[in-house]
């Protein structure tokens, strides 16, 4: 591996997302979107529904993921995510779909609402949408 470039490996529980170098890496984290340059200081934090953008020698790489943690040393990133997604993967209509029903949950405000469970699924279709443009 270069000095200027760091490990990527994402990580789901169906299969090795993606493996590469890369020269930066950027992803949400619940504290913000951070991002992560060979020699990043290590820490570990939470993924936030997001897109994560891998910056290659070559090409600029996009892809949704969801949930999960990031353990970042100064030569590796590894996210552990729930879900990961490339643009081709996702079905537009159904996101759509989904954030009407989020929308609609948020909207009518019942009271057994899972306020926190809704504005996650509305981040993750919004995630979706804005990652197939």
């Amino acid at each position: 591996m270069a000095d200027n470039l760091v490990d990527v490996e994402i990580i789901t529980p169906e299969r090795i997302f993606y493996q590469g170098e890369a020269k930066m890496i950027e992803f949400n984290t619940t504290e913000g979107e951070i991002g992560v340059y060979p020699k990043h200081i290590s820490l570990t934090t939470v993924i936030a529904p997001g897109i994560v953008t891998i910056k290659t020698e070559k090409e600029d790489i996009r892809a949704g993921v969801y949930a999960g943690f990031a353990e970042i040393l100064p030569d590796k990133v590894t996210l552990l995510a729930e879900i990961a997604e490339w643009p081709d993967e996702i079905d537009e209509k159904r996101a759509h779909a989904a954030e009407e029903r989020a929308r609609d949950r948020l909207a009518k405000k019942e009271a057994n609402l899972d306020v926190l469970r809704a504005e996650i699924a509305l981040k993750k279709a919004l995630v979706r949408q804005n990652l197939k443009v």
